[in-house]
């Protein structure tokens, strides 16, 4: 076994390891419940900005005689999807660890009774304390910029700290938890019930010490942070500020294009790993930028601008394939992904060409979507093109993804250069492949 052989089998058994991990397993599971959540938001904010997507002379005025009047409406259930965000992404992934651990652990754990203590713990967390005259009281303000009442700020939006800029938050608070739930199982910490009480019953009573000890751990670290001026949610936003920041930078936004597609190289599913950790981040920044806000890294800006045709930007490589490739495998390739490629899927290239572990198209796989990603980038970073207030179903075909993701029709020419930018890169590495490969078909046909 050669250098380059260990390192690909280190570097996949790392990797693997790490996916598979049940933190991991979980947030994953978090990043998919709140899909549908979002695009029903999505619908909703759409009929919002209907005259923004459509600004056509004397749209406005028919839109505030008709459908305008029902904004508030709509501005509810936007509220009651987007703005519920961190319970629905954190809730699941709660309830996905606890499930991972009873499953694999072999304990008496209930992964409903975790889900519950968590959405305990993390209302714990919600109302803004303060330590006044020897006692904890709610915080109280009329600012019109920052109303809070009871300890709960609110907005247009709703409850703030329940939306997407909580779910970090509610992450980690989902995490100990779990945690704190475990440990209570496994010494024994619970009341248990005769075998003759209704389940129902039973495991109401088994969450009842263990839902003690959360309420009673988050309470405590909330409290102590309160003596210093600040909450468990303050603390834990300045991470994820932080991170976030990086992320919507140009550089930042590059190097998770890149670590997408060097994953992927190795056969590892990138993009569903390395999206489990940023979707906190763009579900945020997307809820921030209907706010008024100018994040570029919202969203889903990948699929809109970047990842044109799937993992690698190959729209543009699999038309290609079609018409103009002459090598019989790639063209029988070509046909089979063409379809698929609309929607922004491209296994079939990634394991027909293959992509995978092949060093010829490693730098057109790996480039080409940092070539779009740039563009992109530079295209709404500099309000080319409007900002990312949508998240688009993944598999939106191109152009409908960049107008429906921006609501505006620059979005769908952006997204039409990025792919044609991304194949430019393709081209002179898919046509000496094809050459290569035409060449071996013809020798192999010369010897039979």
């Amino acid at each position: 076994m050669n250098n380059s052989d260990t390192f690909k089998e280190k570097m996949t058994n790392m990797v693997g390891k790490f996916s598979g991990s049940r933190f991991v397993r979980a947030i994953m599971e978090a990043g998919y419940s709140v899909i549908a959540f979002s695009i029903i938001g999505a619908i909703f904010l759409i009929l919002q900005v209907l005259p923004q997507a459509f600004p056509i002379p004397g749209f406005s005025g028919l839109y505030a005689d008709t459908l305008g009047r029902f904004n508030g409406l709509f501005q509810v259930v936007y509220n009651s999807t987007m703005g519920i965000l961190a319970l629905i992404f954190a809730g699941t992934f709660t309830y996905s660890y606890t499930k991972i651990y009873q499953e694999e652990e072999h304990l008496n754990l209930n992964p409903l009774n975790g889900l519950l203590m968590f959405l305990m713990a993390m209302f714990i967390t919600v109302p803004q304390l303060v330590w006044q005259n020897s006692t904890v009281q709610f915080v109280q303000t009329l600012d019109k910029a920052n109303i809070i009442g009871g300890g709960y700020a609110v907005s247009a939006s709703g409850v703030t700290r329940i939306g997407a800029v909580g779910i970090f938050t509610g992450l980690v608070v989902g995490w100990l938890t779990v945690q704190i739930y475990r440990f209570t199982i496994k010494h024994n910490w619970s009341i248990k019930m005769p075998a003759s009480v209704p389940a129902g019953v039973s495991n109401s009573f088994s969450a009842l010490i263990p839902g003690f000890c959360v309420a009673f751990v988050i309470a405590i670290l909330n409290l102590l942070l309160v003596f210093v001026k600040t909450d468990i949610f303050k603390v834990l936003y300045i991470p994820f500020s932080f991170v976030s920041n990086i992320a919507d930078s140009w550089w930042g936004f590059l190097i998770i294009i890149f670590l997408i597609h060097f994953l992927w190289w190795f056969g590892i599913h990138g993009a569903t790993i390395v999206s489990s950790f940023y979707t906190p981040i763009v579900l945020a920044n997307m809820a921030a930028n209907v706010k008024g806000a100018n994040h570029f890294f919202a969203g889903d800006p990948l699929n809109a601008f970047v990842l044109l045709g799937g993992s690698g930007a190959t729209l543009g490589v699999a038309i290609w394939l079609v018409t103009r490739s002459q090598s019989v495998q790639l063209r029988e390739i070509g046909k089979a992904e063409i379809v698929p490629a609309i929607f922004n899927i491209n296994e079939p290239l990634i394991f027909g060409l293959p992509i995978v572990y092949n060093v010829k198209l490693f730098i057109p796989f790996v480039f080409a979507p940092l070539v779009s990603g740039g563009i992109g980038y530079f295209a709404i970073s500099s309000n080319f093109v409007h900002k990312i207030i949508i998240q688009q179903p993944w598999p939106t075909p191109i152009g409908l993804g960049g107008f429906t993701a921006t609501t505006s029709w620059q979005g769908a020419i952006l997204a039409f250069i990025c792919a044609a930018a991304a194949f430019v890169v393709w081209y002179p590495f898919i046509r000496y492949y094809d050459r290569s490969l035409l060449k071996q078909e013809q020798e192999a046909a010369a010897k039979e």
